[in-house]
């Protein structure tokens, strides 16, 4: 996180989706869900709606400012920018459905809509956006407008993913980017346990499926598994590439260890002089375990942010 990142989330960048005077308690409220501070997976599964909608409240603007407007990860290329890297994925995934002009497509799980916007534009397909967080349909519906696609681009709420199978007619395709656990992940070691409690907290996750999981749950929709595939296996240059607190150059000196502790000092002393509201530190530590989870499950392989899945809804029932 650079210090203008810690500048935007203590001085209320959230502001227009938590109330300031709220801060701290939502924060708090959705820490409890988590192993990490007491919870624990079912208490996390039967308040899931809460928990995610919470998690996606604190931490959206601030996604937008630092991450950008597509909240997904890629595999990268040598010399490719982690921008460039997100823009060609989502180009493949086009490329992989076989998206053109005149065809409608669904984005389940859309966030506020950037992979929604670039993929429209490259391949000319009317794509609406499903989400089940109000703050991120608004802000989604606001950058379509900005982006002058609200002819081609819609968002809509939608409440569970099994709905995707029923929507879909037969033999039209789904591709899924998935984050997953690897064959690699011990469930008996304790150092992975911790790994995935802290991915959980910092990605509001009530559980985290295994690729062989999420496989099998493709098929028990009743899709038809075409491709399925951990494209980080592939990658040239791991995504965490400039997130890796261990590296240190001018580029990534706001990443590293030091850079870390400054923003952390920023933000406390911020929120001390009463500039930014009581909680931006607790926010702040939340998403560096975030961090610190993602890049470590990632670099030790029990991890990945992109398993993609194709999946194909049979021409027949007895296709399956």
């Amino acid at each position: 996180m650079s210090q203008s990142g810690a500048l935007h989330l203590s001085t209320g960048l959230q502001g227009k989706n938590v109330d300031k005077d709220q801060l701290e308690s939502t924060v708090e409220q959705y820490a409890k869900y988590h192993d990490l501070h007491g919870g624990d997976e079912e208490f996390r599964k039967s308040n899931y709606s809460d928990l995610v909608n919470k998690y996606y409240d604190l931490v959206t603007s601030f996604t937008e400012y630092h991450w950008g407007q597509s909240f997904h990860f890629a595999p990268r290329w040598h010399g490719e920018t982690l921008r460039e890297s997100i823009k060609r994925f989502e180009h493949f995934i086009a490329l992989q459905l076989g998206l053109k002009k005149g065809m409608k497509v669904l984005d389940v799980g859309c966030g506020i809509g950037g992979p929604l916007r670039e993929i429209t534009r490259f391949s000319s397909a009317e794509i609406t956006g499903l989400n089940n967080n109000a703050y991120q349909i608004s802000r989604g519906k606001e950058l379509i407008s900005l982006a002058g696609l609200s002819d081609r681009c819609n968002f809509i709420e939608l409440g569970a993913y099994r709905e995707i199978y029923r929507v879909l007619k037969p033999g039209q395709y789904f591709a899924l980017d998935e984050l997953c656990l690897t064959d690699k992940f011990d469930p008996n070691n304790t150092k992975h346990k911790d790994i995935k409690a802290e991915i959980e907290l910092g990605s509001g996750l009530p559980d985290i499926r295994s690729t062989r999981e999420c496989i099998q749950a493709m098929k028990d929709a009743g899709f038809e598994v075409i491709f399925a595939k951990d494209l980080a296996e592939d990658s040239e240059c791991p995504w965490y590439h400039e997130f890796d607190p261990s590296r240190i150059s001018l580029k990534t000196i706001s990443n590293s260890r030091v850079g870390h502790l400054l923003t952390r000092a920023i933000v406390g002393t911020l929120e001390f002089l009463r500039i930014a509201p009581k909680g931006c530190n607790r926010l702040f530590s939340i998403l560096q375990t975030a961090s610190h989870g993602l890049v470590t499950g990632s670099r030790e392989q029990i991890f990945t942010v992109t398993f993609f899945v194709l999946g194909r809804k049979p021409l027949k029932e007895s296709d399956i």
